[in-house]
């Protein structure tokens, strides 16, 4: 499924214009929104006309205003049955959703917005349930438990939203999310809106929606542009340190170093070790379990450098790469293409830097005819051993316990975040393999999370975790 797409930047526009209750319009006034950012100019139209929409937005950006008004502008505030469905990645944006949606409606009354999320008791919500609410947003976790359990009803939704849907598929919500889609009606309309729109978003969307519209901000960039840089080294036997000067300065949070052979992989991660990177290297000789676990740390950020053959690197799904080097050309420019090509995704532009010695001329100038251009060339900065990295900002949590244990996303994050001593926007992607699952949190919790998760039972039973 390819949604029809619409990349529009369209400057603000009067809320006027759009076929809104009066209700709220007239509180759209007093809450002071004068004009429509562009995701709200370019999306309210085409939502309030009933069609399913995929909406390209970033935080911030009032999207949660957007489908607001679309929830509240087709709600039938006489029939008291759940009609609204929103899912968010976090109990913290699940509240910040409802609070809006309760300011867009304060001049219609007798609307009952309703939170259901992980870390609180279960039977209060359930009383709640009981005396009826309008419109439900809550986390994945949390809906499919009231719904197994039988005490939420959804047939009668006739709007179902995914807010920050990549947030929920990266926290290993997927499976949840289509599970919860089959209790709601066939006919109804569905909204997904995404900060990225990876190959994971339009599968989804292929499941749930019914031949959605795409609308998506321009940035101000072109965001699909990898700048290849050419860095010559005068010495061959410097070319560690030529890469260690080239990490300090991008300083990239992420960055996948290729080198032609296996056992050169082992030698630079080694080595970049030693000047203090979090690196690691992946070959094929690597055991699978092995691999999937360096696999899981750089995904979550918790791991800098990955340094890799290309064999290795083939089916790398890694959507947010700031930087890839070239630790020796390629003997094949169509290898070259592929390797650079691993950054410049998700909406951001990527860097490519190669470095070569003067015995690889020939090489650069076969690779500049195949491209069509001349590469830019600079001279690598001073190298500096005393200088020290950024570590990572993630670490990431290994729990003894996976699908075959039964253990999901959403029992993980409530686990983490039911004493309110860790907020869910510390808490990054999870992922679930049949006997072990991992979570990325942020370093500054990390000790207490793994306390958290060492201590409190998931599933009625308790896990053992460690630090990876």
């Amino acid at each position: 499924m390819n949604a029809p797409r619409e990349d529009i930047l369209l400057s603000t526009s009067d809320f006027s214009s759009l076929n809104l209750n009066p209700a709220l319009l007239s509180n759209l006034e007093t809450l002071g929104y004068q004009s429509m950012t562009p995701i709200q100019a370019v999306a309210l139209p085409k939502l309030l006309s009933g069609v399913d929409l995929i909406g390209q937005a970033k935080t911030g950006s009032g999207k949660t205003a957007a489908f607001g008004l679309g929830i509240l502008n087709k709600l039938a505030v006489k029939r008291f049955r759940i009609q609204s469905l929103v899912l968010c990645p976090t109990r913290e944006l699940a509240d910040q959703v409802a609070k809006e949606i309760r300011n867009l409606a304060r001049q219609i009354h007798n609307i009952k917005v309703l939170t259901l999320c992980g870390g609180v008791p279960f039977g209060p919500q359930k009383g709640s349930l009981e005396h009826g609410a309008h419109i439900v947003v809550g986390t994945p976790g949390r809906i499919e438990d009231h719904l197994r359990k039988g005490t939420l009803n959804l047939s009668e939704v006739n709007m179902f939203v995914l807010d920050e849907a990549d947030r929920m598929l990266d926290m290993g919500f997927g499976e949840v999310i289509e599970l919860i889609t089959g209790y709601l009606p066939k006919k109804r309309q569905t909204l997904l809106f995404s900060a990225t729109f990876p190959e994971n978003i339009e599968h989804l969307a292929r499941k749930v929606m019914d031949d959605p519209t795409r609308v998506e901000i321009e940035d101000n960039h072109d965001a699909s542009t990898i700048k290849q840089v050419l860095y010559q080294i005068a010495d061959k036997s410097k070319r560690t340190e030529a890469l260690v000067s080239l990490l300090h300065e991008y300083k990239p949070t992420s960055a996948l170093v290729f080198c032609n052979t296996k056992v050169l992989t082992e030698e630079v991660a080694k080595e970049l070790r030693q000047y203090g990177f979090s690196a690691l290297p992946i070959n094929g000789d690597l055991v699978q379990r092995d691999r999937d676990n360096r696999l899981v740390q750089f995904v979550n950020k918790s791991l800098s450098v990955l340094v890799a053959t290309d064999v290795a690197a083939r089916g790398l799904d890694i959507d947010s790469l700031d930087l890839v080097v070239n630790y020796h050309l390629s003997r094949d420019s169509e290898v070259h293409t592929h390797r650079v090509g691993r950054t410049g995704r998700a909406g951001k532009a990527g860097i490519a830097c190669s470095l070569y010695d003067e015995s690889e001329e020939f090489k650069i100038t076969q690779l500049e005819q195949v491209l069509g251009e001349t590469l830019p060339r600079k001279r690598v900065g001073q190298f500096d051993p005393a200088v020290q990295p950024t570590r990572p900002s993630m670490v990431t949590l290994q729990i003894d316990g996976g699908k075959k244990q039964k253990v999901r996303a959403g029992d993980i994050l409530g686990a983490l975040t039911s004493e309110k001593t860790i907020d869910g926007s510390a808490i990054g992607k999870i992922s679930i393999s049949d006997l072990s699952a991992f979570v990325a949190v942020d370093r500054s919790v990390s000790k207490l999370a793994l306390e958290i998760l060492n201590e409190q039972k998931i599933k009625g039973r308790k896990f053992r975790a460690r630090k990876i």
